[in-house]
Parts: C-alpha cells; sequence; structure tokens
C-alpha cells in the first residue's frame, strides 16, 4: 500500500523513482493556461495545456520549458475550454513531444472548432499577436489526439487512467491516473451542481492518494441557482423593457448553451410580453457549435434526454435564438438580447458592442461567467466612469453593469464537500488566484487540524514541484504450478520472477509462456581453448578437479575426438587433429560455473 510523507515526517528516499514530483507549468496561484506535470517511476504525465486569456502570443502560453518534451508519456485534456486546451496543437507540433494525447469525443469535437475560433480571433484582432499555430498545424495535431470514454481505463507503458464526468462543460472530464499502485485524480474545472443539460461530477468511488483540485472560487459561495436564474432573467427583461440592449459575453461553446437554454425557456413562458424581444447569439462558430451540441446531446444528462423523448424535438433547436456570424446581420434598431463572444471582453463583437452601447443608460452588461484577471471584464463595473477604446481615447460608461455568475466551477463549500468525500491524504490546489487559493488552503488546515483525516495541502506557485514520497510494497502474484500448493509460514518459494509496467509475477519455467508472454529460450555457449598435449594428460587434469567423468570417443577420416562431459551439463572436446578443445554447454548459473572452472 503505498503511503504519502506528511508533516515534517522524513523518510529516507533509497530510489529516486519513488519521488512523485506534481508541477503546475501553469494554474500555479493563477488562473489561466492550466498545465500540471506529474513524474513518478521514470513516466510523465501532462494534464492539460492552455492558454492564459490575460496575455498574449508566447507569454500566453504555461512554461512547457521545464520539462524536456520528449520525456513526455501522456498529454490528458480535461475539456476545451482555450485556457486548458488551445496549446496542445503547439505542442505536438512545434516540440519534440511524441507520446499519446487523449480527450473524451465530445472534448475532441468541440475542441477542434474552439481552437479555430481562436486562431481567427487572434489574427484578426488589433494587436501585435498572431496565433500560435496554423490551421494547417491545428489538423495534424487534431488527428494525433485519441478518444476516451467516460469510464473507460486505458493503459499506456504502465501508466493506467480512467475518465470520470466533471459536469463543467460538455464532455468535461476528471482523470484518475494510477502508477505503480499510487492512484492521483485530477479534477480539471469541475461542477457538481446539476443544471439544464450537464451530468453532475462524481466521485470515482476508489481510494485516492493525492488530489489535485481546481480553487477557482477559494471560500466564495454561489447563490442558490434558482436564485441566480430569478436574477438574471428579471435583469435582462429590465433591460428590454426600458427599450435597451443587453449585452451578455460570452464563450463560443460551453456555459454558453446553458445560458441559451435557460433565455429560450423564459422566452417561451413570457411569449406574449417577449415575442418581439429577439435574441442574438453572435459566433463565428454558433451555428456550428448548436450542430455539436444536438449531436452530443445522448452524452448530455437525462433531464435533456428526457425532454428529447417527451417532445421529439431537440432542444438545441432554439425557436426564439437567432444565431449570427457577425455583427453586421443585427439591426441597430430596437430592443434586443445579445451573447456575443469573447467572453473577456479583450476584443471581437462582444468588445465592438461594450463600446457602442456603454454611453446609454438604458442598456445593461451583465458577466455570467468567470473572469479571469487582466481582463476587462474583470474590471469593469459601475464605479467607472469610463472605458479605455481599442482605437484609442475614453468612451463615457452609462450603462448598468452586473454580475450574476453562471459559472460551472465548485463554490467553496462544494469544493471542500468533494475534499472531504474523497479524502486523499495530500492535497494541490491549482486554478486560483493567490489570495483566493492561500484563503481556501488555510482554511482545509485548520478544518482537519486534530481531527483523525490527517491531510497534507499543497498550493504551488507556477514552475514550483511538490515532491511526495511514496514507498510502495512490491506484491508478487504466484501464477502456475508455483500457485498448486499453498506455502506455509517460513516456506521458500523458488521460481522465475517477472516485472512488467510495475507488476509482479512468480511462475516456473514451464509456465512462463502462458502467464507472462515470454518465450524461454535456451541459449548454447561455445569457447574455444588453445591446446596441443594430449588427451591423456588433459583428462587427467579435469579428473583430478572434478572426479572422474563421463567419456564418449567418436572415430572418423579425420582422426578421434574425445569428449569429456563434467557436472552432467559441460561438454570437453579434444579432437586429435585440432590445435583447440571446444568446451559446450548450455547456459545457466550452475552451468556457467562449471564452465569456468573448466577454463581455470
Amino acid at each position: 500500500m503505498a503511503s504519502a510523507l506528511h508533516g515534517e515526517q522524513v523518510i529516507p528516499i533509497e530510489d529516486k523513482d519513488d519521488l512523485l514530483r506534481i508541477t503546475p507549468l501553469g494554474a500555479g496561484r493563477e488562473v489561466g493556461r492550466s498545465c500540471i506535470v506529474l513524474q513518478y517511476k521514470g513516466k510523465t504525465i501532462m494534464l492539460d495545456c492552455g492558454l492564459h486569456a490575460g496575455h498574449e502570443g508566447i507569454n500566453s502560453l504555461p512554461f512547457i520549458d521545464l520539462v524536456e518534451p520528449e520525456t513526455v508519456d501522456l498529454l490528458l485534456v480535461t475539456h476545451f475550454h482555450i485556457d486548458h486546451a488551445a496549446a496542445v496543437p503547439y505542442y505536438l507540433e512545434k516540440t519534440p513531444f511524441r507520446g499519446r494525447t487523449f480527450m473524451t469525443r465530445p472534448t475532441k469535437g468541440v475542441f477542434r472548432w474552439l481552437a479555430t475560433d481562436y486562431i481567427r480571433v487572434t489574427n484578426s484582432s488589433n494587436s501585435d499577436s498572431s496565433a500560435l499555430y496554423t490551421e494547417a498545424e491545428l489538423i495534424s495535431a487534431h488527428a494525433k489526439i485519441e478518444e476516451i470514454d467516460v469510464h473507460q481505463q486505458v493503459e499506456v507503458n504502465g501508466i493506467k487512467f480512467t475518465a470520470y464526468n466533471a459536469g463543467h462543460v460538455l464532455g468535461a472530464a476528471m482523470f484518475l491516473i494510477e502508477i505503480a499502485g499510487v492512484k492521483i485524480l485530477y479534477t480539471g474545472d469541475y461542477s457538481r451542481e446539476e443544471d439544464r443539460h450537464l451530468i453532475p461530477a462524481e466521485n470515482p468511488g476508489v481510494t485516492v492518494d493525492v488530489l489535485i483540485t481546481e480553487s477557482t472560487y477559494g471560500l466564495h459561495n454561489h447563490e442558490p441557482r434558482a436564485d441566480r436564474e430569478r436574477s438574471f432573467t428579471k435583469q435582462v427583461r429590465d433591460v428590454v423593457r426600458r427599450r435597451g440592449n443587453c449585452l451578455l459575453p460570452v464563450t463560443a461553446l460551453g456555459r454558453t448553451q446553458e445560458l441559451l437554454l435557460i433565455l429560450e425557456e423564459y422566452w417561451s413562458r413570457n411569449v406574449n410580453d417577449l415575442d418581439n424581444v429577439p435574441i442574438y447569439f453572435i459566433s463565428a462558430l454558433g451555428k456550428t457549435g448548436t450542430r455539436l451540441y444536438q449531436k452530443y446531446v445522448m452524452d448530455m444528462s437525462q433531464r435533456i434526454q428526457r425532454q428529447l423523448s417527451r417532445t421529439g424535438r431537440n432542444p438545441f433547436d432554439f425557436r426564439y435564438i437567432k444565431t449570427r456570424t457577425g455583427l453586421s446581420e443585427v439591426p441597430d434598431a430596437g430592443p434586443c438580447v445579445v451573447l456575443a463572444t469573447p467572453g473577456m471582453l479583450q476584443s471581437g463583437v462582444s468588445r465592438q458592442l461594450l463600446e457602442r452601447w456603454a454611453p446609454r443608460p438604458e442598456n445593461g452588461l451583465i458577466i455570467t461567467g468567470y473572469s479571469v484577471e487582466g481582463t476587462i471584464a474583470r474590471e469593469i463595473n459601475n464605479s467607472m466612469e469610463e472605458i479605455q477604446a481599442l482605437k484609442g481615447g475614453k468612451i463615457p460608461l452609462r450603462m448598468m453593469v452586473s454580475n450574476i455568475s453562471f459559472s460551472a466551477h465548485v463554490d467553496g463549500a462544494q469544493n471542500c464537500a468533494f475534499i472531504d468525500e474523497i479524502r486523499a491524504p495530500v492535497v494541490i490546489l491549482v486554478h486560483g488566484e493567490e489570495n483566493t487559493m492561500m484563503r481556501l488552503r488555510a482554511n482545509l488546515v485548520d478544518k482537519y487540524k486534530g481531527s483523525n483525516y490527517e491531510l497534507a495541502v499543497h498550493a504551488p506557485r507556477r514552475g514550483e514541484a511538490v515532491e511526495l514520497h511514496f514507498r510502495g510494497e512490491k506484491t508478487a502474484r504466484v501464477l502456475g504450478g508455483l500457485a498448486s500448493k499453498v506455502p506455509a509460514d517460513g516456506d521458500y518459494v523458488s521460481g522465475i520472477l517477472v516485472e512488467k509496467d510495475f507488476s509482479y509475477r512468480l511462475v516456473n519455467m514451464d509456465d512462463l509462456l502462458e502467464f507472462t508472454g515470454i518465450t524461454p529460450v535456451v541459449v548454447e555457449q561455445q569457447q574455444l581453448v588453445p591446446y596441443t598435449s594430449s588427451f591423456e594428460l588433459l583428462q587427467l587434469h579435469l579428473e583430478q578437479m572434478f572426479g572422474e567423468l563421463p567419456l564418449t570417443t567418436e572415430t572418423s577420416n579425420s582422426g578421434v575426438a574425445n569428449t569429456l562431459r563434467v557436472y552432467d551439463s559441460v561438454d570437453v572436446t579434444h579432437a586429435s587433429w585440432k590445435t583447440y578443445v571446444e568446451i559446450e554447454w548450455e547456459s545457466n548459473i550452475m552451468s556457467d560455473m562449471a564452465a569456468d572452472s573448466v577454463v581455470a
């Protein structure tokens, strides 16, 4: 059973491979560019490889140069969001990485289009930076990605990993990784709250040695979901009732689809009042995204599937929401609701609409997701009098600004409850801003101090490794003929010990092929020793050392060949016409020793 090093306890490290190193190359005391590296028993696994929304170009990458790409065995991607997956094509195409990459089927399907949108938006923005890879490189990388199903266990070079529902977005997965008996659970971004279309995150129900979990909201707790929905729909309705335009900055795919379901349902219940107020979803991926969500509806919650079965209509086949690819397709006049990308308001249609609508007090801006530090979505609030225009100058800010989070991350109470359920002896916090993360860490340490749950909590900075010592007991399975008799205490069991991918098997030679797949091979050895004296002298010396030896004599036209057999395993042949003695034997420990004695 593997056990972790806790507190100040010091266990001498006899083998460096017993040291588990966990290093956040991104998302260490920050939100963005998630990328966690595990190194244990000579294996290296990368968990996620995303970009930071608050930075541009090469500066948005994780610190991938801290780990040699050619040493990475696996890249496991939890979900399709930019901050978890957008650096994958760069890593696969522009580094020496030659390992295998896995995503769930929906994640791979959506990721392809979300990364395409990243290229388009980045290359069309006003910044000096261009996308980190081309469309051709994205297509090449996408073809290399392998799919994994939820609850499917895959084994690669001794690394076992299983995907579990994470609830964050369509296809989001937690990964349970096992190396040499040590189990690490990485949550990625996860949500335990049931909504209209997603399955909540699940507890794998196994003993976990290390839990790596997000800490996005720290100790902050969300309002009850029903209260948030009421507040959200009321604010949207208030804006359009005063003939204003309501802006909802969103990502192209993810929580946006949940907001669309909420608005569709609300409009259908209030069709008499709102039928003439259009809802626009503006995104280059809008129609593609809708088709993708229609395609993967069977990967969603039972609620969505029941709705489809009951009505015969796909829930993402909207009646009241109009999908548009560009701002030019949206009329200027009249009240409306617009969901537009990107969610952080850094550029694109959402930024253009913000600058257009900001001066008018009847308009409204509702931030519905988590806003990364350093973005305007994080900075903007009702106390600001003006905002910076992308093309220079200032724009007065008179529109209503509010924040109602539908971010599909666990809040403080949900995260602490999950940590308590898993009860891993080691918890590593990632994906959280420093102050938020450190408050959560202090709370966890204080909560379990003196309890029967011995917990070590780490909150590493970006590039800082957490080192944990695991000394796992090596247990061998006795198979085949050796297992026919149960040994008593003190008995010795002798056989061939075979180690493969951190598992051990003890078998007889006769059972080697059946239970291990290894074919026994006999190695025949021969050594020629120069010798020109008589056979009788050779026989005299060998029998003085080994006693009387069996003799075989063969006569041919060339002369006489005499063979002495030593220890019934080594043949020593003297041929009268040769100037050397031939020594032959089947290689094993005893025969090798006998042959060495003969030569000596």
